[in-house]
């Protein structure tokens, strides 16, 4: 593999150097890291990173290739990639292809060869910000002009990127239950564990109203995960208060619950730097059991409003950081969680979410 150094620049002025990965270019978006110490390419095909540059922080990324199973969406949803030792090569006997050929594939710029460890704590101490790789570019005042551009993470709605413009189904003509998921930016996995249970999944696009979703007589709705600032959505919400209205059961993931809870009066907030990984402790308020979760997100829902608020219920806190895990709604069959029941990558200890989720639509 042909060697080309490459450089990252923060928007405080930090500078790592290091050689380029994937496709050889330029590449910004906001800076965040992910803990996990397997499943890259689940994590960057999640379409809820789009518009993020990512540090891994375990050290051996590529090792294991890729499979062309182990997708969450039809591309990298990654803008940037950012490791300290990457393999162009891999060793895996259900391996498909390298790393390296399917960032370059989907055209994904990254930078390989720096000292992941510094670069997360500086992020984790100054918080989430913008940031700019480049493998073409080295002059660092271009750059910066170049990073002045880019818009900042909170006010931005990206969620009608990725989802759906076409309706489709998923799951047998014959099954027991019917599911109208509205895609704010769906991971596969999320369809998956709703067909594995027996249910026929509708997916509509994220401008989708009560009213189309009623049209595929669904028992339950299934408000997906996504990318992007949850207050930039006002239509979605209000589409999304409706649906409460209805009093059809709902379950909402990441994005989902957010949103859920932006229709109800309660306030989200932009976190300092967001939870990222496969490791994440969660603890059920209602069982009073612990959890070890997925979880990606740069927004949550305020701890505040929900204590404020007489028809929200808190259902389950990080324990990290005692911020809103998950929420439902008195009196009604309407819940929701701020991290990744599906865990695609990750452990299995919340698919029982789905369960309930089937249960209520029961």
């Amino acid at each position: 593999m042909e060697q080309h150094p490459a450089v990252i620049l923060l928007e405080d002025g930090t500078v790592f150097h290091g050689r380029g990965i994937g496709k050889i270019g330029t590449t910004t978006g906001e800076i965040a890291f992910n803990t996990g110490m397997t499943g890259y390419q689940e994590v960057f095909t999640d379409p809820s990173y789009l518009k993020q540059i990512l540090i891994m922080t375990t050290a051996h990324i590529g090792n294991y290739g890729v499979h062309e199973e182990e997708v969450e969406s039809d591309s990298i949803k990654i803008s940037g990639l950012v490791t300290k030792k990457f393999s162009s090569m891999y060793s895996r006997v259900s391996g498909t292809d390298s790393l390296q050929n399917f960032m370059e594939n989907d055209g994904v710029v990254g930078i390989a060869d720096v000292d992941t460890r510094a670069l997360v704590r500086h992020v984790r101490n100054k918080g989430a910000m913008n940031a700019i790789i480049s493998s073409e570019d080295l002059n660092i005042d271009s750059l910066k002009a170049k990073l002045a551009k880019v818009p900042s993470m909170e006010g931005l709605e990206l969620s009608s990127e990725v989802s759906t413009k076409t309706p489709y189904i998923v799951g047998d003509d014959n099954a027991a239950k019917k599911v109208s998921l509205l895609d704010l930016g769906v991971k596969k996995n999320i369809v998956r564990c709703l067909v594995e249970r027996g249910c026929q999944v509708k997916v509509f696009p994220s401008t989708a109203t009560l009213e189309d979703l009623k049209s595929f007589n669904p028992d339950g709705i299934m408000l997906s995960n996504g990318p992007g600032d949850p207050a930039a959505m006002p239509n979605v919400r209000e589409n999304i208060k409706e649906m409460v209205e209805s009093d059809l059961p709902i379950f909402g993931i990441c994005l989902g619950h957010q949103l859920l809870a932006l229709s109800q009066g309660l306030t989200t907030e932009k976190m300092h730097n967001g939870h990222r990984g496969i490791n994440h402790p969660i603890k059920n308020l209602i069982t009073g059991k612990g959890e070890v979760t997925s979880q990606n997100h740069g927004f949550v829902v305020s701890k505040e409003s929900v204590e404020k608020s007489e028809n929200v219920e808190l259902t389950h806190i990080h324990l990290n950081d005692e911020s809103v895990a998950g929420i439902r709604l008195k009196g009604k069959k309407v819940f929701s969680v701020q991290y990744h029941p599906e865990a695609s990558a990750g452990p299995h200890d919340s698919r029982y979410l789905f369960d309930q989720f089937v249960k209520n639509m029961n």
